[in-house]
């Protein structure tokens, strides 16, 4: 078992990453639940897992209520929460009670909200099923539920007790979900970590044909380049955590016009919006061309788009500059933009005129 700890001061937990886990998820949660019942919060999509972690909760001898939600974006709305805090009412959950979240970066984010705002905050238990909640949403605290004006704008700050990852249950992934998790991994070598980045092209294809190794090597990899930011820079105050957006503020903007639906995915909006980050980066003197292309090169060998075109998203610019204004990074009418001096080497740039940004995704061939 590989182990990584996020280090918060009393509030610090494990993320535990092995193969096999969910079997014996019981054990890891006996000393944290203690003699409570504990919730599954369970995306519809992952029911076989759902059976195969209730049966782990039965062999610690813990009892437990399941609740199973629709999958997708869509759930993370101000319905399905106020139908999921009502069902954890219902159950009689206390404030020193856990529920546990199994799916993807949806329920992830959703319960974690939910848990947040029950009785003013109790428990929550992170178990991804996914490759992008693996390496990026169920670490860090970040929760919260989409608003019409755009996404995650409406949320907390709110750490789970643990983190259970167990890389088998990727091998029921759709490859399309698999891919968009994977933009989320190259992005930790992207930010800071250029040894990383030549290590996901060597190695990328390997890991979405289901390579164990490459697998393990990359999440772990990953859940420790997040813990390290994250305990540097909890709130996302001193700028650090910032860099964690890294393609998300163009990204958004993608996903806001697709309406937040399968229409585009997140890890495929991130994987867009990167190369959207080094294309504008280059375009303004910021980087290199040749590294912008390296970029855009190994999305396209991993079947994510690069950019504006290949993300199937055709609305003018300003439409897309719109949905910039309502990111919630905007401070005193200026948006920071995460952009890059070159591979490993991103930073917060807050001198970027939306005008410019405008101008740029009207050129041809983004």
């Amino acid at each position: 078992m590989t182990t990584v700890t996020v280090a918060l001061g009393d509030r610090s937990y494990d993320v535990r990453i092995e193969a096999g886990l969910l079997a014996r998820a019981g054990e890891a949660l006996a000393p944290i639940v203690g003699t409570r019942p504990v919730v599954i919060v369970a995306d519809a999509n992952v029911v076989a897992h759902l059976a195969t972690l209730t049966a782990a909760l039965d062999a610690a001898g813990l009892r437990h209520a399941e609740i199973v939600l629709p999958s997708g974006e869509g759930s993370k709305s101000w319905a399905t929460l106020e139908r999921l805090t009502d069902e954890l009412l219902a159950l009689g959950v206390e404030r020193g009670d856990h529920v546990v979240a199994l799916g993807g970066g949806v329920i992830g984010d959703l319960v974690g909200f939910a848990t947040a705002i029950l009785k003013r905050g109790c428990g929550f238990v992170q178990i991804p099923t996914t490759l992008l909640s693996q390496v990026d949403s169920s670490v860090g605290g970040k929760t919260g539920i989409n608003a019409r004006a755009g996404k995650n704008l409406i949320g907390a700050f709110h750490q789970p007790k643990i983190v259970l990852i167990d890389p088998d249950v990727l091998d029921t992934l759709p490859t399309r979900q698999l891919r968009a998790g994977y933009a989320e991994v190259v992005k930790y070598g992207l930010i800071d970590d250029a040894d990383f980045f030549a290590w996901c092209e060597t190695n990328g294809a390997k890991l979405l044909a289901g390579d164990p190794d490459a697998r393990v090597h990359a999440i772990a990899h990953a859940v420790a380049a997040k813990a390290r930011i994250v305990g540097e820079d909890e709130f996302e105050i001193k700028g650090r955590r910032a860099l964690l957006n890294l393609g998300h503020t163009f990204g958004h903007a993608l996903e806001a016009e697709a309406g937040f639906s399968d229409r585009l995915l997140h890890g495929e909006a991130v994987a867009a919006g990167c190369g959207l980050a080094f294309a504008f980066s280059a375009a303004t003197g910021r980087c290199s061309a040749d590294d912008s292309a390296r970029v855009a090169a190994h999305w396209r060998d991993s079947g994510l788009p690069d950019g504006l075109a290949a993300s199937g998203i055709t609305a003018p610019p300003a439409r897309l500059v719109e949905h910039m204004r309502h990111d919630k990074k905007m401070a005193a009418g200026t948006l920071p933009f995460l952009l890059a001096h070159g591979i490993g080497r991103t930073y917060l740039d807050k001198t970027v005129a939306l005008d410019q940004v405008e101008a740029f995704l009207g050129e041809p061939g983004r």
